[in-house]
């Protein structure tokens, strides 16, 4: 990433669609998105799983599994890994045993199941490529896929990506009480900054500044999930001085950043009332994404 140098390690993690096995760590851990007295539940359930060569982690996307489904799950890990010991044996040095799916075929495995009625593919090589992956490895949702051929309206036309990419990497994100987000990513953080903008609250409403600061939560807790930010993030909203406003936006905040399928922390306020959040790293942001591509 960046300017880090790449790092190797011997201890091995399978990513299933539900469950991550996880060589070296035998141990049972459930994702953080669940409540405390389900994790519980499940490191219980499947505490007979683990051994001292691997462990499991429980994927967020788990959610609505039952414990036959996820037992199945952990079973195709075990086999899969054991395949892979069974053929290291007869390989020479430096073959390559497994190899990580593409970026877009992984994700596969990370969109969760509620709503999602269908997978539409345009290009006939992607399609067969889709295909195979989710035979392989996502059976159940082999269904779920359809071939676009509709060649008078392209896919991206269709859902107007290069627009909503525009808006997606824009420095600007206006919201509907005329108020505005500035988002600038830096090599070490990226910056939130609430503004007023045209906002006409402000001019005849005593709680006009609190009401922005809600609204720009919420839209920043959106942007953040929508260009996939991560590390420490910094948001600068325009300054309440009542203490009870500042806690209520905090647990507001929090509130909206729930509902992010990647681990997102609200620490604290500081004296200048930035609000300090961090998110995991998972993969690169939109905006490098895009950027590579380009380049």
């Amino acid at each position: 990433m960046k300017t880090k140098v790449p790092t190797v390690t011997s201890n091995l993690s399978l990513t299933g669609k539900y469950i991550v096995l996880t060589h070296g760590n035998t141990q049972i851990g459930v994702s953080s998105k669940f409540p405390k007295e389900q994790r519980t539940l499940w490191k219980e359930a499947l505490a007979d799983y683990a051994n001292s060569s691997y462990g499991f982690i429980v994927r967020t996307n788990a959610a609505q599994l039952s414990l036959a489904e996820l037992k199945a799950e952990i079973d195709k890990q075990i086999a899969a890994y054991e395949q892979l010991k069974l053929l290291a044996q007869s390989r020479t040095c430096f073959s390559c045993m497994k190899q990580a799916p593409r970026e877009y075929l992984a994700a596969l495995k990370n969109i969760y199941q509620d709503g999602l009625q269908e997978i539409l593919v345009e290009d006939a090589q992607l399609f067969d490529e889709v295909f195979q992956f989710l035979k392989e490895e996502q059976q159940e949702d082999t269904k779920k896929l359809i071939r676009y051929e509709d060649s008078l309206l392209p896919l991206h036309k269709l859902y107007s990506v290069e627009h909503v990419l525009e808006e997606a990497l824009a420095e600007r994100v206006w919201m509907k009480s005329g108020a505005y987000l500035v988002i600038q990513p830096t090599e070490a953080l990226t910056v939130i900054d609430v503004n007023s903008g045209k906002c006409v609250l402000k001019k005849n409403d005593p709680d006009a500044f609190y009401k922005i600061n809600r609204e720009a939560a919420a839209e920043a807790a959106r942007q953040i999930r929508l260009r996939n930010l991560s590390g420490i993030i910094l948001i600068d909203f325009i300054n309440m001085e009542a203490s009870e406003e500042q806690q209520e936006l905090l647990s507001f905040l929090k509130n909206q950043l729930q509902t992010d399928p990647i681990r997102t922390d609200v620490i604290d306020i500081t004296k200048l009332q930035l609000v300090e959040v961090t998110r995991r790293k998972v993969r690169k942001p939109l905006h490098e994404v895009c950027q590579k591509r380009r380049s």
